[in-house]
């Protein structure tokens, strides 16, 4: 899936964005239920994001889903994504 050119462009926006916009990419996806193959190259490219840049994403992604059921934050003392709400 990482080798998909969607993957890849999804995986190069979200490498020019901050940390800020991050989040708020993540966040517009919350309670959105739709599914397709483009988005799970998009959540995939997303959370892969966070992981490059250290950022402990394990209140969202077990390693296997990714769970968009509440917004999330970052806590930068902790470098760490948390869940708010």
């Amino acid at each position: 899936m990482r080798q998909h050119i969607y993957y890849i462009k999804f995986a190069l926006r979200f490498a020019d964005m901050q940390i800020p916009e991050l989040i708020s990419v993540f966040n517009s996806q919350v309670q959105n239920r739709g599914w397709s193959t483009m988005r799970a190259y998009h959540d995939l490219a997303l959370i892969d994001e966070f992981r490059r840049r250290g950022i402990e994403a394990d209140a969202v992604y077990d390693g296997k889903a990714i769970s968009f059921s509440r917004p999330i934050s970052y806590e930068i003392a902790n470098n760490r994504l948390v869940t708010i709400g």
